[in-house]
């Protein structure tokens, strides 16, 4: 019997790719990598965390000496770790790593060296890996843990993904991930989202039966519409028992723009861990309202935030770029 255990189960580490110079973070690496140490820090006060290098001896320089740090070396096109990493399930009750094809969100950039990164450090994990001919980013799907996912249509089952029908596809996820119940949301968007829409940057599990998601309250923003009618699906919507979910919405930034492109600020790409959450801000007017909120959907975990002023420039923000491990995937160390 399989499961997709939901992020906020107990987790054993989280993992990170570090930008070096052949990123698209290029133009402005140092302020990249200031952020990414902000969140790495962040990450090992709480737990472990396995950072992916192009040089180990170089980024390890940059980050504290930490029983909780671990590296690894591997060629990386980008940093998008939550969408090139290998997703963890539980099948008989024991861990399993599925590594899924990443083609960079329907082959929009390069992405041959992310693809095969899973497959190069795999000799770090204990747990064995599967590698599975279907396209899927981690950032594309949320779990209760219970057997519910939720999903959109405009990405998973968009056709530079897959060349199946959304029953073949449906029927994959459940056949490999264990899902009993799947919920695909028709609507919702952000303006400068290079995913087709990833579930995480739009509404996301906080436990069995609580959604936070984000609400735009501006008539006059072209995200209004089409989050009043993801609302109402979200309201509509049943998990595995036929029951409705407590729903709480997250607050809208003000249009951000970067070199004259708006940016796809969300704070519901959020990063739990263990004892605490990793929430995105965006030096915006609504930052101390979405953490009060992620406070209230997290009562027993600290809330610390991360300004992502600087991952949103390249269309993500902090759960983009982190994927966790749940508690039974083990590293060598």
């Amino acid at each position: 019997m399989k499961r997709l255990p939901a992020e906020f189960e107990k987790q054993s580490f989280i993992q990170v790719i570090f930008p070096h110079k052949n990123t698209d973070w290029a133009e402005y690496l140092n302020e990249a990598e200031k952020n990414f140490i902000e969140i790495i820090k962040a990450i090992i006060a709480y737990q472990d965390c396995l950072v992916i290098c192009h040089d180990i001896q170089e980024v390890s320089s940059k980050l504290p000496i930490s029983s909780r740090l671990h590296f690894t070396q591997a060629d990386t096109n980008d940093t998008w770790a939550r969408d090139c990493s290998a997703i963890s399930v539980y099948e008989n009750n024991k861990a399993k790593l599925l590594d899924f094809k990443f083609t960079a969100w329907g082959e929009k950039f390069d992405a041959e060296l992310d693809n095969e990164m899973s497959q190069n450090i795999s000799d770090i994990y204990e747990t064995k890996m599967q590698r599975l001919d279907f396209i899927l980013e981690g950032g594309a799907i949320e779990s209760n843990g219970k057997g519910t996912l939720l999903i959109t249509d405009e990405c998973v089952f968009n056709k530079n993904r897959n060349k199946l029908s959304k029953e073949e596809s449906i029927n994959f996820l459940k056949n490999n991930l264990g899902i009993k119940h799947v919920i695909s949301l028709k609507h919702g968007y952000l303006c400068g989202d290079d995913t087709d829409s990833h579930i995480d940057t739009l509404a996301r599990f906080t436990d069995e039966s609580t959604i936070v998601y984000l609400k735009c309250e501006d008539k006059e923003d072209e995200h209004y519409e089409e989050l009043q009618s993801m609302q109402a699906e979200l309201q509509s919507f049943k998990d595995q028992r036929s029951k409705a979910f407590r729903l709480i919405p997250l607050p809208f930034t003000r249009a951000i723009y970067y070199e004259g492109e708006r940016l796809p600020a969300s704070y519901a790409n959020f990063l739990i861990l263990n004892e605490a959450v990793l929430v995105p801000t965006y030096q915006d007017a609504n930052d101390p309202i979405a953490l009060n909120k992620l406070a209230e959907a997290f009562p027993s975990r600290t809330i610390v935030p991360i300004n992502c002023s600087t991952l949103i420039r390249q269309h993500g923000s902090l759960h983009c770029v982190t994927m966790h491990f749940p508690q039974k995937i083990a590293l060598k160390v």
